[in-house]
Formats: C-alpha cells, structure tokens, sequence
C-alpha cells in the first residue's frame, strides 16, 4: 500500500489531468444523444481501459529497459503483426491496417509508434557522445524505414507519416549536425519522390492534389475537405452548441467520430473551444518537456520528449487537414478521436514515463553512476 501512495503522489497531476477534458469533448462529440450510442459506449470502455493501463504502467520500474532487450523484442514482435497484416488483415476505409481478434480489432501501427520511441531512446541513449557520426543515424533510420515502408504499402499514409516524425524529431534534438539535417532532408524528398510514383495509391495522389486544389473537385476528391472546412468556420466564435452542429450530425462531415472529430468539434464549440483544446494540448506538451528534462538519464530524457513529438506530430496533422492545411490522411486526435488501439498506446506511453518519473525525481543526473550504455 505504501508504494501504491507513493507512486500516487509521484503522478504529474497536471499532465494527467489535462487529458481528462479531451476524453470528454471526444465523448460529447461522438454522443448521438439518442439511446442507441455506439460510439459513445465503446469509446468509454476503452477509456475505462486505457486509465487503468496507464496506472498500472505507472507502477513498474522501467528502468530495466535500458539494460534489456525487450524494447528490441517488442520491435520485431510487431514487425511481424505488420507483416501478417498482408496475410489476414482486417480491410477498413482502403487500408489493411486492422488484426481482428473476435470483436476487438487493434491497429499494430499505433503500437508500432511507441515502441519506436523507446527503441530510437535507447539507440541514442547509447551513443549521444558520438550521434555526430552518419553511421548512428543511417542505422537509427533503418529502425524507422522498415515500419515505415510497411505501413505505408498498406496502404496506410497517416501513420507512416508519423513514424518518419517521430525519427525525424528525435535525430533532431539528439544532437545531428546541420549538414547532416540537410542531407537527410534531401533523402525525404528523394523517398517522397519514389513513394509518389510507385507506392502511392490513386486515391492518395487525389488527397494530395485535393489538398493544393481543395476546392476544385468538391463532389469528389476535395469533398472530405471541403466539409471538414465548412464545419470549423461555420463555428465562429461561441459555437452552433452541442448537438447542433449540423455538418457532422446531418452526415455531410464523414467519419466524424473519428477523422475529422476536430472540425466536429469546432463546429459546435466555436473559436472558443478551439482555444481551450489548444492550450490543453500545450499543458500536455510543455509537462512531457518538463519531465524530459529533469529525466534520470538520456534515455528517460529522450523517452519523453519522443512522446512529445510523437503526440504533437498527431494533433499538428490532424488539426492541419480539418482545416485544409495538410492532406486527408485518416489520422485521430489524441485523446479525442474514437478508437482504442491509439488511446491505449497513448495512455501506455504517459504511464511509462510516469514510471520512470519516480526515479527522475529521486535522483539528480549527475548522481547517477556506471549507467549501462550498451556495445557501440
């Protein structure tokens, strides 16, 4: 019992408690406000869930991670979910993203992201002193490229997306030259270049061209944008109300519960809303920043601030295509958008860090000695 407290007083309360007011703005969104809710009531259950998993994570030592390899075997256990998708893959809005087990079907990408950053934390962890070497990132890359490429055959752009943010930002803040920056800079368009020609599927070539054109082809490519558009400004400031947005609750908006919860929410909330989804989000990334830095080593360090870039990299990209910034690209919002397997990793992921946050706080940096580092 004694332990339980003291991990309870250890929690970053305002870290925690910032994402209570997504998960209801996500609830009310979804409601239908009738008595058969579907959405609404799988979505609490996996509320119900994903806290539970987030205190249960917050009571293990994690730092046994630094010192093992089940970060690496977590790795190649969902290189092989991503494999199977090919084989017996669930098919759901022209992806076979999905693996199905009954009624519960999960998506091994979003797993795939967290895991990636324990992994890239690690690698860096190791060799910090010496990330100005090409070698580090070249092999730190190949940790992101193969899920990369197979969640973007999917075909699945949303998630292969933020697979490359997650590398793209931790190689950054780990300390790479600017020339390096550049050449990797020059990789990704060279790799946009091939994905265009012969990854990408039709209909993702018009989401890209509805997103330079949205209006052009209104009734047909640029139709997800165009409504998603017209649901955030016809909010205004205050609002139409809850339950009144007429975007989303008259079907014009698709998939509302989901990929455009956003613009369903700043239909019926206005300016206003927006405003306060927006700090609540900087609450959440300014907090994971704070436990980056007083983190008990490099890897608790880099851990966090991969959560950081990897929940920003989510609310940045579905924010932009809501609003015609970005293109369609199918990815939720943390903590608001329906679905489980990404609310779970979410909540996986702060509870870890709340883990490793007992010993962060416990121990200064420089008090920590022989810290395992690995073979170089």
């Amino acid at each position: 019992m004694t332990r339980v407290w003291r991990n309870f007083l250890n929690i970053d309360w305002v870290l925690f408690f910032s994402t209570l007011p997504l998960l209801a703005f996500g609830l009310i969104t979804m409601s239908s406000f009738t008595a058969k809710q579907y959405y609404f009531d799988r979505q609490l259950v996996w509320i119900a869930v994903s806290l539970i998993a987030f205190f249960v994570c917050s009571l293990i030592d994690w730092r046994f991670l630094r010192r093992s390899g089940v970060i690496a075997s977590l790795y190649l256990i969902l290189i092989s979910f991503l494999s199977l998708l090919f084989l017996i893959g669930k098919v759901s809005k022209g992806a076979q993203s999905w693996l199905s087990f009954g009624t519960i079907a999960i998506q091994p990408a979003d797993f795939m992201k967290i895991v990636l950053v324990g992994m890239l934390a690690k690698y860096f962890s190791r060799r910090h002193i010496e990330i100005a070497n090409i070698r580090h990132i070249i092999i730190s890359g190949l940790y992101a490229l193969v899920p990369f490429g197979l969640i973007l055959i999917q075909p699945d752009f949303g998630s292969a997306l933020i697979i490359f943010s997650i590398w793209l930002g931790m190689v950054m803040v780990s300390g790479i030259s600017r020339k390096h920056l550049f050449a990797i800079l020059a990789l990704g368009a060279i790799v946009f270049t091939i994905g265009w020609f012969f990854v990408l599927q039709p209909y993702q070539k018009a989401r890209v061209t509805a997103f330079v054109h949205p209006l052009a082809d209104i009734r047909g490519s640029g139709y997800n944008a165009f409504q998603s558009m017209v649901a955030v400004g016809s909010g205004q400031i205050l609002g139409k109300g809850v339950g009144y947005g007429t975007q989303s609750r008259l079907n014009f908006l698709p998939e509302y519960q989901t990929d455009f919860i956003f613009a369903a929410f700043a239909e019926e909330w206005g300016l206003v809303g927006v405003a306060f989804v927006f700090l609540l989000f900087a609450l959440i990334v300014w907090r994971l920043l704070a436990n980056a830095v007083v983190g008990a080593t490099n890897f608790e360090t880099l851990f966090a601030t991969g959560l950081a870039i990897f929940l920003m990299a989510h609310f940045i990209v579905h924010v932009g295509m809501n609003i015609g910034l970005m293109p369609i690209t199918g990815l939720p919002m943390p903590f608001m958008s329906y679905g489980g397997s990404h609310l779970l990793t979410e909540f996986i992921g702060l509870g870890m860090l709340m883990g490793m946050r007992k010993y962060s706080l416990a121990y200064h940096r420089d008090d920590i000695q022989n810290e395992f580092i690995g073979p170089q």
